[in-house]
């Protein structure tokens, strides 16, 4: 077997698979001749076909169709929607559509059909075979209508004469049932003889003695008639000779005889050779070989027979496929009235001499030959049934078939000899959008035969391609201040599909109102003026539609960048820059920002920045807009700066703007209040006993160059208010009385004013002393300035008349003094004997704590120089008096156990009588910086202690400590180190070039005209835990 029988095997195999699922038979039997819409059968209802998809459980609408042959007339109709099957008005003759053929069965005489169900999901294929009834629709007919029988005048009675037989179309009960013979004589009878195939043959009976002298020709009438209803008949002319005698008829050897000859047996070939013999002599033996009456003429054309002989020769080429059997009567006659008969039956043997036919016939009606398929057509969409036979038998009409070359379709066996053309694939019109295929019917004769049927398919496009853009992001750069209708940019789309599935329209997409799009051509122009500075950006979409049904569609993004152009100056953020800072703040640092905007981009945003009008007093930098000081700030000298600023931006031409600065300068508590009045530390003030409570006595008034709070002052007199004599304003400043002075008061009272401002977070303060004379006349003024010299060398936080009334004459201070010289001798031995005792004690603890008050004592020593030198800076008027205290420390061996000695020096200004006066002329318009000393912040307020304020247990240092204070005034009276108030002594001030010394005395620098005194310094230990430090003269 060769690789060709081997693949036409395969495919023979795959033909003869069928699939029962698609492929169902139905069998209906009608009578022919029915009129027009007839109903036949129901093909749902005869196979149980349900309208619901059992996958989805929905109703179906399934769609039934005829496969015909394009050109046919069809004999029945099917209903698409209810597949119900009718006659249609082309008449069913049975004899037309079975002619030529003998059915010995009446159902042997049908037609086929078949109908496919549609949609693909439901596909199916109903083969249907319509049996066709016979009808007595035809009359039995003799074959001439005058038959001649020649019959010898001796023929004995009851001798029997065949008579050519009537033939009728119709089949069964219907054909021949029945002969008559008409006006026989009674010389003739009629006998029916029926043959092994069924057929009726009439034999004329004689039944007298014929006498050829006497009547040589008898006629007569034959009628033969049908068993149909209603009966049909026909009759013919029955002529019966009398002829002359011979005695013996010719006799055939075989009387029935069976032949095979090929169908490809050439003109001539013998067929059979016949032969008959006759016991008589003579011209009675001469036999004639002569075809029956029976044999049909289409028989009499294909074959010749020898009337001398016999033989039975081939005189046309014979079809297989036409007629495979021809069955022959032949008479041997010898000239009298009975001849001899055989039957010869021919088979006409099969030769692969046709080959297959195909039968296409489709399920899609071609328009002009051409099926059209639409390409969203599913996968096994039926196209066509297509039906191969082959006319030869046996091997030579076994077809295969197939399609010719490769393509998404293929055949499908259903039948032994049927086909469903179908798609294979999913069809793309934009792949291929036409095909043309043959397919193949192949025989497997030897050799093979086979025939070709082309099939042209074109495909139908379907939207099923939508627009595509050739960028799925269109970015596209315009200048601003651009004018109306400036083309852009074309936006391109394309589509793969045909026709109008491929015009495209482009649309807009929302967010692009400033923007106009053409639908047909795509050109993208701006209809609106584009303002960088109010949107940079523009994005939005373009949908590309196609005109489809239903239109498809795609979207491409467009991003529209605005490219800046200088058409904005630069702006600042205020068009007037307030900025606040603090006086003394340092030099270089920053006081504000400038912020300035520009809405240009790129280099036209870039601002730079300058001052115009400001005399170097501020240095601004060009790109952070940040203005550092070039002075430092003193708010009493100058309280703002203003001047003007310009912002130029880098585009071309550059574009710019102003805007004023001003700078604040806010105030710091940094000025001490300055005491007006008493003019003078040394005035005095006569208070008369005879004055009245209440009554105003002294005035204090001082005034504060800060501002706000820091200028806002408050009047407490701090010390030699012991009695309660007095009181003070804190407002005004105002010393009443706070009851009427008795005799006990006479004398001088020295008050220590302390004057403070409310300033945050540490308020400044200045002391003044006020001097009031108890008395009801001051006639010696020289006593009194001689007394307010002595009070001097009492300290602030003691009042003058402790131990006695107030220095009423010299002898009274005389026995004071003695007492309480007597008094500090014995407290001296009484000491310096505890002190002896103690030392071994205290020594170790001494040392530990050493480090630690003089740390605790010493302020920055690194400050002291700095605040000289700036200390320098300030002018004084002439007649202000500077007052130095300088406290020297004496060394004792020890320093715990020894007492500490120093000196006062007084300045000999204070002995004199004069009393200065403020020269508001004189004074500086600003005195006092962050540098200058706080006048009071060793005083603590309200209270009369000592001027120094230790902490428990803090060693005392053996170190030289110095104050240095500057009193601004010569009416003003400052003490170095105090106490008196309580929250300056907590605190240090850095920019203070004072020191304190931890041995409480007081030294005066610059030239002095003094008196020295020893003063001892002893420990008081108090209740609240704290140690105090007071001084007493040394004797």
């Amino acid at each position: 077997m060769d690789l060709r029988d081997f693949c036409l095997l395969t495919a023979l195999i795959a033909c003869l698979r069928l699939d029962s699922a698609i492929a169902q038979e139905l069998i209906y039997t009608i009578r022919e001749e029915l009129p027009e819409n007839v109903p036949i059968g129901n093909i749902p209802k005869d196979l149980n076909i349900s309208h619901i998809n059992a996958a989805t459980g929905t109703s179906a609408s399934l769609v039934y169709r005829l496969v015909s042959k394009a050109g046919d007339a069809p004999l029945v109709k099917v209903s698409s929607t209810t597949g119900e099957i009718f006659t249609t008005s082309n008449r069913i003759d049975r004899e037309k559509l079975c002619a030529g053929a003998s059915y010995a069965d009446e159902n042997e005489c049908f037609f086929e059909l078949e109908v496919v169900i549609l949609p693909n999901d439901f596909f199916r294929l109903i083969k249907i075979k319509i049996i066709v009834k016979d009808t007595n629709d035809n009359a039995p007919m003799f074959p001439s209508p005058v038959i001649n029988i020649s019959i010898p005048e001796n023929t004995l009675i009851n001798s029997r004469f065949p008579i050519p037989s009537a033939t009728d179309p119709d089949t069964g009960f219907n054909s021949v049932q029945h002969y008559e013979l008409l006006n026989g004589q009674s010389v003739f009878g009629l006998d029916i003889v029926e043959t092994p195939e069924g057929e009726k043959w009439p034999q004329l009976i004689v039944q007298q003695n014929l006498d050829r002298e006497q009547k040589d020709t008898y006629v007569m009438k034959i009628k033969v008639e049908d068993g149909g209803t209603p009966q049909k008949s026909s009759t013919a002319i029955l002529q019966v000779t009398v002829s002359d005698v011979n005695d013996n008829r010719p006799v055939f050897k075989e009387s029935q005889v069976e032949v095979h000859i090929p169908e490809n047996a050439p003109v001539g070939t013998s067929v059979i050779q016949l032969h008959a013999t006759d016991a008589d002599i003579g011209s009675n033996a001469e036999i004639r070989y002569i075809f029956g009456a029976q044999v049909a003429p289409a028989t009499k054309r294909f074959f010749a027979l020898n009337n001398t002989t016999g033989l039975i020769t081939v005189q046309r080429s014979l079809d297989r496929e036409e007629t495979a059997i021809h069955k022959v009567t032949v008479l041997a006659s010898d000239g009298s009235s009975t001849p001899a008969r055989a039957t010869v039956t021919i088979n006409v043997t099969d030769v692969n001499d046709n080959p297959p036919n195909i039968d296409l016939r489709y399920i899609i009606s071609p328009i002009n030959g051409t099926v059209y398929l639409s390409e969203k057509d599913p996968v096994n969409t039926k196209i066509a049934l297509i039906t191969v036979s082959d006319k030869d038998t046996d091997v030579n009409g076994k077809v295969i078939c197939f399609i010719e070359r490769e393509v998404p379709f293929h055949l499908k066996a259903v039948y032994d000899n049927q086909y469903l053309l179908e798609t294979s694939s999913l069809l793309d019109y934009e792949g291929t959008k036409e095909f043309s295929f043959k397919i193949v019917a192949s025989d497997s004769g030897k050799p093979s035969l086979n025939q070709t049927a082309l099939v042209r398919v074109k495909l139908e496009d379907e939207n099923d391609n939508p627009p595509i853009f050739s960028q799925p992001v269109i970015e596209l750069s315009v200048a601003e201040n651009n004018r109306r209708g400036l083309y852009l940019t074309t936006i391109s789309a394309t589509d793969e599909d045909s026709g109008k599935n491929a015009d495209i329209v482009y649309q807009l997409g929302p967010n692009a109102s400033f923007f106009d799009l053409d639908r047909k051509t795509g050109v993208l122009t701006a209809s609106r003026v584009f303002d960088r500075e109010e949107q940079e950006r523009f994005i939005f979409t373009v949908t590309a539609r196609d005109n489809g049904t239903p239109p498809l569609q795609s979207q491409a993004a467009v991003i529209v960048t605005v490219l800046d152009e200088n058409d904005n100056s630069p702006k600042f953020t205020h068009n007037h820059f307030q900025f606040f800072v603090s006086e003394n703040l340092p030099k270089y640092s920053t006081v504000g920002v400038i912020t300035v905007t520009d809405a240009d981009a790129g280099e036209n945003k870039a601002v730079t920045l300058s001052i115009l009008n400001d005399n170097e007093n501020f240095v601004l930098d060009p790109y952070s807009g940040v203005i550092k000081s070039n002075v430092s700030f003193d708010r009493e000298q100058q309280s703002s700066y203003t001047f003007d600023v310009k912002a130029v931006d880098g585009g071309q031409p550059p574009r710019s703007s102003t805007a004023k600065v001003t700078i604040n300068v806010m105030d710091v508590n940094d000025n001490s209040p300055v005491v007006i009045y008493p003019p003078s530390n040394t005035s005095f003030k006569l208070v008369p006993l005879s004055a009245i409570p209440g009554s105003v006595v002294a005035e204090v008034f001082a005034v504060d160059i800060d501002t706000g709070m820091n200028a806002e002052l408050k009047y407490t007199i701090v010390s030699g208010n012991n009695k309660g004599l007095f009181r003070i304003d804190p407002v005004t400043g105002n010393i009443t009385l706070e009851e009427k002075p008795t005799p006990n008061d006479v004398g001088l009272h020295r008050l220590v004013v302390n004057i403070s401002d409310l300033g945050y977070p540490k308020s400044l303060h200045t002391l003044v002393l006020v001097f009031l004379y108890v008395n009801d006349t001051a006639g010696n003024a020289s006593y009194i300035y001689d007394l307010i010299r002595r009070t001097m060398e009492t300290p602030l936080d003691r009042n003058i008349g402790d131990s006695s009334q107030p220095y009423q004459n010299e002898d009274y201070l005389t026995i004071m003094i003695a007492i309480v010289a007597g008094a500090m001798v014995v407290i001296v031995v009484i000491f310096v004997t505890v002190l002896v005792r103690c030392r071994h004690a205290s020594r170790f603890k001494a040392a530990q704590r050493s480090k630690q008050g003089a740390e605790w004592m010493s302020p920055n020593q690194e400050n002291k120089q700095n605040k000289k030198k700036k200390r320098k800076k300030r002018k004084s008027p002439k007649s202000s008096l500077l007052n130095f205290v300088t406290i020297e420390e004496s060394k004792p061996d020890d320093a715990v156990h020894e007492p500490i000695n120093g000196t006062i020096s007084l300045p000999a200004e204070l002995e004199e009588q004069s009393i200065g006066r403020f020269d508001w002329g004189t004074a500086p318009p600003t005195t006092f910086k962050p540098n200058s000393p706080d006048l009071a912040k060793h005083y603590k307020s309200a209270s009369p202690q000592s001027a120094f304020h230790l902490k428990p247990d803090t060693p005392v240092s053996v170190k030289k400590h110095h104050v240095i204070q500057e009193l601004p005034l010569d009416n003003t009276f400052v003490g170095g180190c105090d106490t008196l108030s309580k929250r300056s002594s907590t605190s240090s001030d850095h920019f203070s070039a004072s020191e304190c010394s931890s041995q409480g005395g007081f030294k005066t620098k610059g030239p002095l005209h003094t008196r020295q005194k020893i003063c001892w310094f002893k420990v008081v230990a108090k209740a609240d835990g704290y140690s105090w430090m007071r001084c007493t003269p040394h004797q």
